[in-house]
């Protein structure tokens, strides 16, 4: 069933709903009777949690996604001071970790016999749907901020097929206007405000406790944008906590680019609700998003956790950018080193204590934003074609 996390109305799973009748969001409720060991002996993919996925298992569409890298940091970790996990969802099929939800969403609209999908996107949405929708064999219409989409993401959505508008306007005036869309039954919307998404993207969170031998980090810590996924997280991680596979949960601390900030400014005065930004502004176009439709369930999984939020500059994102490209080997869009970022300044701060175990979700591939990388980047020196010209170079 989907129920309102809000006032609690309860909708049939094959109701075309995005919202309650009291304004809010929704979630899908699930009830699971199964033993993790079983997980260990299935193909390695997301979809080895499939009792905890609400969708039917012989019509799934899927590109293999999930069981992403969860790579151990020891050199930026000693540095900081703390133990370090990376999770690496750049290394989904698209690049980034919205496959895991379109996955689950995908499936849902070939349930429901829809012949449509589309999203607003502000890059990785797009690419996602777009190839999901040609997987699944469906219509695909994106609506992208014009020019405020990363030139990677931009290819993606175009080359899969899908009908891609360029809207005069914002992320957030963008989705008000396909919302709208979805309500008169144009097509099935697969934003984030779609419950079904968020249940494929709550696996990251299975992930991590399995890749961590069945025990809790003490924080997580991501990027937010439209505040999906570290709700969904978050949601994952209750449910194998009330399926008695581990015995404690981590806090969840959520980082935001210091122009676009709704939840963080809302978290510093302790409300529930949010602000919007009118004009959010951020070199992390992934995250420019100035009114998150799931700022309720983002904030509650905050409070519920005892967690956190915190803004970084710009200059902040670019350096953790290069930092853990440099020191780690890994190589993620702007908006993903927003969780770098933020997990050095609340190191620094005194926020996060020395020797905690901490797992940063690093949500996009370095080669969705080629351009800010090669901005940021020493051009390539140029020598002759000659042996002494490159030995002469080498011994400087």
């Amino acid at each position: 069933m989907i129920r309102c996390v809000s006032c609690g109305q309860v909708y049939n799973d094959n109701d075309i709903v995005y919202r309650c009748e009291c304004g809010s969001i929704l979630e899908a409720v699930i009830n699971v009777d199964v033993k993790k060991e079983v997980f260990s002996s299935r193909k390695n993919t997301m979809w080895k949690y499939k009792e905890f996925i609400p969708v039917d298992e012989n019509k799934i569409v899927t590109l293999q996604e999930g069981a992403t890298p969860f790579c151990k940091c020891d050199k930026l970790g000693k540095e900081l001071g703390i133990n370090l996990h990376v999770k690496v969802e750049g290394s989904n099929p698209t690049g980034s970790f919205k496959d895991r939800g379109m996955s689950v969403g995908m499936t849902k609209a070939i349930m429901l016999g829809v012949d449509a999908v589309g999203c607003a996107s502000t890059g990785n949405t797009s690419a996602s749907l777009a190839a999901y929708a040609a997987r699944g064999g469906l219509k695909s219409i994106v609506l992208l901020p014009a020019g405020n989409v990363a030139l990677g993401k931009l290819a993606q959505a175009m080359f899969h097929g899908a009908e891609v508008l360029s809207v005069d306007g914002n992320f957030d005036e963008a989705l008000e206007m396909i919302t709208k869309l979805a309500r008169e039954k144009y097509l099935y919307l697969l934003n984030s405000i779609n419950p079904f998404r968020l249940e494929g993207q709550k696996t990251i969170g299975f992930e991590i406790l399995e890749d961590l031998g069945w025990q809790s980090p003490d924080r997580i810590i991501l990027p937010v944008g439209n505040a999906g996924n570290i709700s969904a997280i978050w949601k994952g991680i209750k449910e194998f906590y009330n399926a008695g596979y581990v015995e404690n949960k981590p806090m969840m601390t959520g980082i935001q680019a210091e122009g676009s900030a709704p939840i963080t400014h809302a978290f510093r005065k302790k409300s529930k609700s949010i602000t919007p930004v009118e004009n959010p502004e951020t070199i992390a176009t992934a995250i420019r998003i100035g009114d998150p439709v799931s700022y309720t369930k983002a904030l509650n999984a905050i409070y519920d956790s005892n967690g956190y939020s915190e803004t970084v500059s710009d200059d902040e994102i670019l350096n953790a950018q290069k930092l853990l490209a440099r020191t780690e080997g890994i190589g993620v869009e702007p908006a993903s080193a927003a969780s770098i970022a933020g997990l050095k300044k609340l190191v620094e701060d005194g926020t996060i204590e020395k020797g905690e175990n901490i797992v940063c979700v690093v949500t996009g591939h370095l080669l969705k934003d080629p351009d800010t990388a090669i901005k940021a980047s020493k051009e390539p020196t140029k020598i002759g074609a000659s042996y002494d010209e490159l030995k002469a170079y080498i011994q400087k």
